[in-house]
């Protein structure tokens, strides 16, 4: 099981092999070392045009969740009900998931926008209570949530998203 540092040291990877991506490409990058609730980077183009981008790193290539970030979740008993999607705070916030690898050159980058993550973990949260009746089997009060690297293979390397923001 991962401890704090090592979450801490897995989430500081991620965030500047971003910030270095994005100052190959030519932008200006702050970080905020998870001083903002929203967001981890702000990168600026030579406009002067900024974006906000969130940083989710995995060592794994999972990434863990709470459903009720995503969209409203109701009980009836132990069955969960998944209602409407939560507004976001950011509604044209970027992400990019950093599947951190063992050794330099191993890492991969996925680049999309904040919404398609929401669509995303809904559908395949919902895909996977109703494959169980609505209940979740081992801890039915449980809103935990996952995307994998395999729900985000067609946004590998999307850093196009970015640099058109800008």
């Amino acid at each position: 099981m991962a401890t704090g540092r090592s979450n801490q040291v897995a989430k500081q990877i991620g965030e500047y092999l971003v910030a270095c991506e994005l100052a190959r490409r030519d932008l200006l990058v702050a970080t905020f070392s998870g001083n903002v609730p929203d967001f981890d980077l702000i990168a600026t183009g030579s406009g002067g045009v900024s974006c906000p981008i969130q940083v989710k790193t995995s060592m794994s290539g999972t990434w863990q969740f709470s459903i009720n970030k995503f969209a409203d979740v109701t009980f009836e008993g132990n069955r969960q009900i998944i209602g409407n999607k939560i507004k976001l705070p950011i509604p044209q916030l970027i992400c990019v998931f950093v599947l951190a690898g063992k050794k330099y050159g191993e890492d991969q980058f996925f680049v999309l926008e904040w919404a398609k993550v929401q669509d995303i973990i809904i559908i395949n949260y919902k895909g996977w209570l109703d494959s169980h009746g609505g209940i979740r089997p081992k801890k039915p009060d449980s809103l935990h949530c996952t995307i994998s690297k395999s729900d985000l293979l067609s946004y590998q390397d999307n850093w196009e998203l970015i640099g058109n923001r800008l």
